[in-house]
This record gives C-alpha cells, structure tokens and sequence, in this order.
C-alpha cells in the first residue's frame, strides 16, 4: 500500500533520475486539496535550462494511473490525488488482516541496550527522572516492533561521592528508626540537610570525601550501611516502576562495575594513553579539548571510569548493535569523552553507541532541582494525576464498570503521554491540570478517542453488524481522512526508531484521534445500509492503530471511559 514508491515508478518513467533522488524530492502539499504527493520540477530545470512549470505539465501530460483520480500539474509541481476508494480498502485490509502487528517491520536486528531512568539510590524519584524512564521505555518498544532486541539496563546511581555524604550525614544526624519508618524521605532529608550545612562547614565536604573513600576500599561499616540504603531504594523504585509499566532487564549500577574499572585503566596505560596532569590520570581529547579524567588526583574513579567498565562489559556480555544512552542534554560532553576514548582504546564500535538527549521538565519555569530540596517527587505526581482523572470519570461516567483501574490507565497515561508528545530535546513546564484533560493535545484524548470507537462497535454488535473487508466500499472524504493516516502508520514507526523520538508516535495518534473525530462527527455510522460494515471496518481499524500507537508510548487503552 506504499502508494509514495508508485508516485516515484511514474515520476521515473519520465525523466532521468535515480529512484532514490525522486523519492527524496517528492512532497506532501499543504493543502490536501491540492492532492496527495507533489514531484517539484526545479531540479530538473537546473539542468535542462527549461521552465520547471512546462517540464511540469509535460510530464503530467504524460502519466495516468488507476491508482490516482487526478495527475496533474500546478505550477512547477505534478500533483498526485490518491483514488480514495483503493487507498481505503488496501488500509482497511492491512490493518484488520494484521492487527496489533500492523507497523512491525524488519529494519535491523540484534541487540540494543538501553541505558535509561537511572535514579541515584536513597533520593526519592522525581520528575526529572520520569523523562529518562518513559522515553527509554517507548524507544525499547518502537525498536522492538521494528525487528531489534531492545535490554532495558537501569545503570543505578548506587556509588559515589554522594554516598559518602550520605553516610556521613547519617552519622550525624541520622536514626535507623526514623529510617526503618520511612526509608526514602528520611534519607533524602539527611542528604540535603548535609548540603545545607556544608555551607556554613565546608570540612563537612572533606569528610564526606573520606567516607566514600572507605567504601571504596571495602570498609565494614561504610560497606553495611551503603548496602541498606540500596535495598530500601531499590524496593520503592519497583513501586513506582509497576505504577509505570515500566520493567528493566538489569538493574547492574554503578557499584557493580568498581571491580571492573582498574582492568580499565590498567589497559589505558598499556596503550599509553593514560598520563598524570595536576596529580590526575588522564587521557588527552586532541588538540583545544581538555583532557579526559581517568582517575582523580586522591585516587578514587569517576563516572567516566565506570562508564568504559560498563560500555566493555555490555559490548562482551550482549555484542550489541547499537548501545543508547537516554541522558539529559546537560550529560553531552561527557558522552563525547566516553566515544572518544573507546576509540582510542581501538574499540570501533563505540560509533555504534549513541547518546539520547533530553531536556528538563521544569516547574513554572523553574528547574527542579534534588540538592536543594526544590524537588517534585514523581509518586505523589502519578497519585495526584490518578485522583484527578477519578474525579473527572465519576463527573461524566459514574457508573463506569472497573472504574479504578481506568482512572489509574488515565491518571498515569496521561502524565507518560505529556512527556512523550513533547519534541524530546526542548524543555517543558509541567501543569498537572492541564496535563489530565480529556480536551486538548492529551492523552487522555487520545484513550477517550478509542474508547468511542470501542462504544461504537458494542452499540454495532447489537445490531447484528460487524466489521467486514469484503462490504461494500466506501470512498467519502471523511474516511480517506482516516485511511490514509492509518497507511501512514509503518512509516511513522519507521521514523521515530530511526530518530529515538517517541514524539513523532504520540504527535501521530494525536492527528489519527482528530481525523477520527471529524469522521465521527460528519458521517451517520450505524445507519444499516451496504456500506455500514466498511465503516464498523475503519472504526475498528483506527482503535487498533491507537490502542498500538499508545503501547508503543507505554500508554493503556481502555475501552471505556
């Protein structure tokens, strides 16, 4: 049904162009009225020196396709108007033939970690950590669908200097039954009160250098205490993870790779890449680039040190592919570093490692942030979306059956699908209200839009009608409306695996749940003629796409609402 690669046959058949170049020139117009895909003529003028409105008509003057009502030229442009009536029954088939496969494609193959969410242990998660987590989730999803193997690592933030200030604060200020109570929130108050106070006594920063120190070098008590807080972290992640759907592969954080950094940097030096600069080790960027550090001037490692240990360890363990990194933009250098020094290292496939970027969801326009305390913790967000799309069902469904874990569907769908429908790199605020509409840009939208099309097929059932391929067809604008978003379904996926943009998905079920609407609107669906059958086809066909649609953005579609 790919009606693009016909319009490129019959553009071929009349000038001296590759295939490919004209695929890459041919347009979408504007305005649908004045067809469906456009092949401008300027290239071709360029070079035959000729007016590109008559290389235009000549070329219309010579093609005719029973795939198209109308070939003709506007200008410097030959226009296509797709025939409605095949465009409609080709999707119809597609999508009902296939169902829930319909998109899947076969565009690579193999394995693809994922490096995402990644929250640091004994800090509640907030909304800054949502973003990593649902657009990893949906990109595992989207390449799956497209033929690789997607591993979901969650690379905890389980080491480091901030346990050292953890645990340093813990000494002074802490109680293990305040923290057996209430694990996380009691933590993450020690932590901030230690920046608080490492503002009035710096030496508290000296101190919490040295208890990190000890950890590394394997310190009983340092050891013990460290271990609690990443058991009573990693039970509340899990909570919050099952809010979201969201499950990992790997939970193998930074810790685990302490014993695997000095292979690292043992190798480094073999190579002679590894030198000291101010009491540092480091490896050397190139020429106006600042070095690389290895190895801090009092010993300990860094995230980049852990980072070769993981990027070798994931490459021996699960030869990947690709390897991707969904990471804040804030992170971009420190990727850079990581690529460079693989390569150094002689390791060509880091060019197959890519970093994701995101950027911040922010707060009346304020940047959240963990260190200060200005921090939205992603549970009570969830809960508070769930409530209010409770309240908005018990207002216009009260008798709704299931009507828990609709809301839940709602509430958490909602606050995913905001983050998704946002162009992952731009930074957004964040407004709850605005967030759990069943008006808008939304996405519960979106999940109402195929529960009124599930509610169409139940009063249809009633009557004795069905969705049927083989009905009479139909042909009017409203469907081909509908059709031809539904035929363009395998190439949106196409494109946002290749770009690792979930956007391009949620931005698709948006104008598929608009188009679908207008259909709803304009044309008497139930009515029992010849044709009703075709029409039960396209409802049913535009609820699959969106239920899938909404799958892939780690969004459920409940039938009703």
């Amino acid at each position: 049904m790919d009606f693009k690669s016909k319009v490129v046959d019959l553009v071929a058949s009349q000038v001296d162009l590759p295939k490919e170049k004209i695929n890459q020139l041919i347009e979408r117009p504007k305005n649908e009225k004045m067809g469906d895909y456009a092949f401008p003529a300027f290239t071709l003028a360029k070079v035959m020196h000729i007016n590109p409105a008559e290389i235009a008509q000549e070329i219309a003057a010579n093609l005719e396709s029973s795939d198209f009502t109308s070939i003709q030229a506007v200008g410097p442009y030959v226009n296509f108007a797709i025939n409605h009536e095949k465009l409609i029954t080709q999707a119809l088939h597609e999508v009902l033939t296939e169902k829930q496969h319909y998109g899947d494609q076969k565009l690579g193959q193999g394995n693809v970690p994922i490096d995402m969410s990644s929250p640091n242990i004994a800090k509640p998660m907030s909304m800054g950590h949502l973003r990593s987590t649902v657009i990893g989730n949906s990109i595992a999803e989207t390449l799956k669908k497209v033929g690789y193997t997607p591993i979901k690592i969650n690379h905890l933030g389980d080491y480091g200097t901030q346990f050292g200030k953890l645990i340093s604060a813990y000494k002074h200020w802490g109680n293990e039954e305040d923290v057996k109570k209430d694990p996380i929130m009691n933590l993450f108050k020690y932590y901030v009160k230690f920046h608080e106070e490492a503002e009035k006594h710096p030496e508290l920063e000296d101190e919490g250098r040295a208890w990190f120190k000890k950890l590394e070098d394997g310190d009983p008590e340092a050891v013990k205490l460290w271990q609690w807080f990443r058991d009573v972290s990693l039970k509340d992640f899990k909570r919050i993870y099952k809010e979201l759907g969201v499950e990992f592969d790997s939970y193998k954080g930074e810790a685990f790779f302490n014993d695997k950094m000095q292979p690292v940097i043992d190798e480094l030096k073999e190579k002679g890449l590894l030198h000291e600069s101010r009491g540092a080790q480091v490896v050397d960027m190139g020429e106006d680039e600042s070095p690389a550090m290895i190895v801090k001037s009092d010993g300990s490692s860094i995230y980049l040190t852990r980072d070769l240990a993981a990027a070798i360890y994931r490459m021996n363990t699960y030869h990947f592919v690709k390897m991707l990194y969904v990471v804040g933009n804030e992170q971009a250098h420190h990727f850079v570093e990581l690529k460079t020094v693989l390569k150094k290292m002689g390791y060509d496939w880091a060019d197959e490692i890519y970093h994701v970027p995101f950027g911040l969801i922010t707060q009346n326009g304020k940047k959240l942030s963990t260190r200060k305390g200005n921090v939205v913790f992603l549970d009570q967000v969830l809960k508070d979306a769930v409530n209010l799309a409770r309240k908005q069902i018990d207002e216009k469904n009260p008798a709704l059956a299931n009507k828990e874990q609709v809301a839940h569907d709602v509430g958490v769908g909602a606050v995913v699908f905001h983050d998704l429908k946002n162009d992952r790199v731009e930074n957004f605020d964040f407004d709850l209200d605005e967030v759990v509409r069943f008006e808008g840009d939304t996405g519960p939208y979106v999940q109402y839009t195929n529960a009124r099309a599930q509610s169409v097929l139940r009063k249809a059932a009633k009557l004795g009608q069905e969705p049927k391929l083989d009905a009479a067809p139909v042909k009017d604008d409203w469907s081909f409306s509908v059709a031809k978003a539904l035929a363009d379904f395998p190439r949106i996926i196409a494109r946002s695996s290749d770009k690792f943009e979930p956007s391009v998905i949620a931005k698709y079920a948006l104008d598929l749940a608009k188009k679908f609407n207008k259909y709803y609107a304009n044309v008497k669906i139930l009515i029992e003629d010849e044709q009703i059958n075709t029409r039960l086809a396209l409802v049913q066909a535009t609820s699959i796409v969106l239920t899938e649609a909404l799958r892939l953005l780690g969004v459920n579609a409940p039938k009703e609402m």
